[in-house]
């Protein structure tokens, strides 16, 4: 019986990341499908607040804590030096809602390389693992984000090859979905996070560079869209999946006949 796609075609790298896709949508529908999907729903935050907090990092500000709520809301606490320019500010505030689509991307694309597969699920435990060591406070993310991090490495040391590309395509597509998730979020000014109101995300960019939240909710959402969709068009790319000719020792000549002629 012939298969309906052939392996390591681009109708098989369409068909794992729609399965992908469809798991990640479907299963907080099913029964106890939310307790399933609950761990890597906090994951997605993580990705999140981690955002923030790095963004900060990397334009010289201080990363203080991450704190994770049941809910599957979060915080990340930054300390901003007094002379920051408003653009600093608002880059780490834009920073928490491109994070999940960045990293979506990335694991996306790095499941098109059979070579960075285990790395890559190694690279991420070990990160999940140190940011609770470094930054996490809260109960929620002292348990979710370790059992996050022993699935991905229990994946990465005993996976098949299948079972660990689909992990790295599962994990992008939600990372790539979670900003249909936070949709709500990313077009409200305000918000009440862990019992205490405060500035959305998009709400403290309109603060500090002016023009309505919603605006920059869009311009938000559309270079997420560019990300996920470079990735995944670099992914299913027809020409880079197709294998390259087998090349014959230079005293083998190759004789080709058509059969219509």
């Amino acid at each position: 019986m012939q298969p309906l796609v052939t392996p390591g075609s681009q109708g098989e790298a369409i068909g794992r990341l729609v399965v992908a896709g469809v798991i990640v949508t479907m299963l907080p529908a099913l029964p106890f499908g939310a307790y399933l999907i609950y761990p890597f729903a906090i994951l997605t935050t993580w990705f999140h607040e981690m955002g923030h907090g790095l963004t900060a990092l990397l334009l010289g500000q201080h990363f203080e804590q991450l704190l994770i709520f049941p809910n599957g809301s979060g915080v990340a606490e930054s300390r901003v030096n007094g002379d920051a320019s408003r653009l600093v500010h608002a880059a780490i505030a834009a920073g928490g809602p491109l994070a999940p689509s960045a990293v979506g991307a990335g694991l996306i694309v790095a499941s098109a390389h059979p070579k960075a597969w285990r790395p890559v699920l190694w690279l991420a435990a070990a990160a999940i693992l140190l940011s609770v060591i470094i930054w996490v406070r809260s109960p929620t993310g002292y348990w979710a984000l370790p059992l996050v991090a022993v699935i991905l490495a229990g994946v990465a040391w005993r996976g098949s090859p299948a079972f660990t590309r689909f992990s790295l395509q599962f994990l992008g597509v939600l990372g790539a979905l979670s900003m249909l998730r936070d949709w709500g979020y990313l077009f409200t000014e305000q918000a009440v996070i862990g019992g205490q109101a405060m500035l959305s995300d998009t709400g403290q960019i309109e603060a500090v560079l002016g023009l309505a939240h919603w605006f920059w909710a869009g311009v938000i959402l559309l270079i997420s869209g560019t990300m996920v969709g470079a990735a995944l068009k670099y992914a299913l790319n027809e020409k880079r999946l197709r294998p390259p000719p087998r090349k014959l020792p230079a005293n083998v000549l190759q004789f080709k006949r058509d059969p219509r002629r």
